[in-house]
């Protein structure tokens, strides 16, 4: 196992600016086979851990190859390499909305393994599956869920809200109580406004969990134009210069926990990897956090959604071993090594059943409350759109 830069990739290198590959020396051995992974915090290190792991009594040379952190930057990576039909990764990590992008480059994962996708969630397999071919595996996962101010709510009467009507009442109410009291620089709720992805995430979660559709139809026909769609958007823009400063306009997610994490905010919508760090020892608001599904719209078709993230492991139809990329995967993707990532360092499994798994639930004590989001977890429509 060992890192490389191909020199088959310098055309490719060359649109995306300040990539920094690791060279090494060339394979020998036996078979080969590539990966990309990502090197977002311990991403990289957990990635060479499980190949290890896999490799293990096997003549195969895996060469990881460092991609950009950058999810942009890495999809114009993979496009060019695959629009060339180039062999230089045989497993890709593919965000949750490029199955539909990538589709026309990747190998069905049950052609080689009639099983691959059982027992993960659900909506996992279905965003990952395009024209009845699965072509991607779930690695991790992710879904919006509302964090909010144990102590805040306690001390005002008030239990973590279920709708979204409800959460706007008690963010005026005890953003008004705390003000009067003092502490003139806190909010309601904060949440990703910016005109980017997380924006997106935010509004199908607002649409969908107050039956407004998910903005394209499976038909492809845009949807958006609903009075549960109206409803959602106009409560939502209800919330700026109210419970939300004007600056959540700009907010990304991590702008977004800066706010809550300094304590100047009641309810905050983000992904899971927010937990760990509300709880560290440089957080001021350490031990005074609680997290539940995000809150469903009004009426009997409100439902508690998540809107899906996370990566994913997929297999180009231009490696030179399908077969032995696919048993990778799905060995990296598989239950235990799964089991040891939540464990280690928080990584949101793929697999209902550990969110039931004690040592997991002892690593990780919010994952418990995670298990409904990702059930109910709603796709963004990329696999319908495609590449539009």
């Amino acid at each position: 196992m060992f890192f490389r830069s191909a020199t088959r990739f310098a055309s490719a290198l060359s649109v995306v600016c300040g990539l920094g590959f690791v060279g090494a020396a060339p394979a020998v051995g036996g078979q080969t086979l590539s990966i990309s992974c990502g090197a977002v915090g311990v991403e990289l290190e957990l990635c060479k851990a499980g190949v290890a792991a896999w490799s293990e009594g096997k003549d195969v040379d895996v060469e990881i190859v460092s991609t950009p952190n950058s999810s942009t930057e890495r999809l114009a990576l993979y496009q060019q390499i695959l629009a060339a039909q180039g062999d230089d990764i045989d497993i890709l990590q593919i965000d949750v909305v490029w199955p539909g992008i990538l589709a026309p480059h990747l190998v069905d994962m049950t052609t080689y393994d009639p099983k691959a996708g059982s027992g993960h969630f659900p909506a996992l397999i279905e965003n990952n599956t395009v024209d009845g071919a699965l072509l991607a595996l779930p690695w991790w996962t992710d879904a919006g869920v509302l964090y909010y101010r144990v102590d805040l709510l306690a001390r005002h009467g008030f239990e973590a809200p279920t709708t979204w009507t409800e959460m706007t009442e008690i963010a005026q109410t005890v953003m008004a109580a705390e003000r009067a009291d003092g502490d003139t620089d806190i909010w309601g709720f904060v949440w990703q406004g910016k005109a980017y992805e997380g924006l997106t995430c935010n509004a199908l979660e607002w649409l969908d969990s107050s039956g407004g559709g998910t903005i394209v139809a499976d038909d492809g026909s845009v949807t958006v134009n609903n009075p549960g769609a109206v409803e959602a958007l106009s409560l939502a823009a209800s919330w700026v210069g109210d419970i939300s400063p004007e600056g959540v306009l700009n907010y990304d997610e991590e702008a977004a926990r800066g706010v809550f994490q300094s304590g100047n905010a009641v309810f905050m919508r983000n992904w899971p990897y927010a937990w760990a760090l509300a709880q560290s020892e440089e957080s001021s608001i350490k031990g005074k956090v609680g997290v539940v599904a995000l809150p469903k719209g009004n009426g009997t078709s409100g439902s508690h959604t998540g809107t899906l993230g996370g990566w994913n492991l997929a297999v180009s139809k231009y490696s030179k071993n399908p077969e032995l990329a696919v048993d990778l995967a799905t060995f990296l993707t598989g239950q235990a090594q799964q089991k040891a990532r939540a464990i280690s360092s928080s990584y949101n499994p793929t697999y209902p059943a550990l969110y039931e798994d004690q040592e997991v639930l002892t690593a990780n004590p919010f994952f418990g409350t995670l298990k409904e989001t990702f059930t109910n977890a709603v796709a963004r429509p990329s696999e319908i759109v495609g590449d539009k």
